[in-house]
């Protein structure tokens, strides 16, 4: 092959210079900070409908376990009841406990739900709630609590 073929345009044709690979990099820089929010954005919705539907499970747990021991879990209990018989307890409980798990489980922000019982905005039952992203009561936006009493879709 002849050393004209092997030219392009005066230079080898092997390689990138530098200014086409700053273009590329360049290019790149502009559709990730495009993509990125957006991604990050749906992050944030699938944790919450994640929160959303361990709350649902959560309480399809509480209401077999209100049917066996005749009232919901103290307080003291907590969510821990669902997993294993509680300390003194001797009524009806459900062999293996009421989640499958060994542990309960933590909200997709890696903190623990927050139950109370007898419940504020329920007294004759309980109030379950996760404090979403930032682990604090109350928020909004993607800091917004995420609660048994409204399970809503946000």
């Amino acid at each position: 092959m002849s050393k004209s073929l092997m030219k392009k345009s005066g230079r080898d044709a092997r390689g990138f210079t530098l200014i086409e690979l700053m273009v590329v990099i360049a290019i790149i820089a502009i559709l990730a900070s495009i993509v990125a929010p957006r991604m990050v954005q749906r992050t944030e919705k699938a944790k919450r409908a994640a929160a959303r539907a361990q709350i649902a499970h959560f309480k399809t747990a509480l209401t077999q376990f209100r049917l066996d021991a005749g009232s919901y879990p103290t307080a003291d209990e907590g969510l821990e009841a669902l997993i294993r018989k509680p300390a003194g307890y001797d009524g009806k409980y459900q062999e293996g406990g009421y989640l499958d798990s060994t542990e309960v489980p933590l909200d997709p922000w890696g903190n623990p739900y927050v139950f109370v019982s007898p419940g504020i905005e329920d007294p004759s039952g309980y109030d379950l709630e996760s404090y979403a992203r930032d682990g604090e009561d109350g928020g909004q936006g993607d800091d917004k609590d995420i609660e048994s009493w409204h399970l809503q879709v946000d």
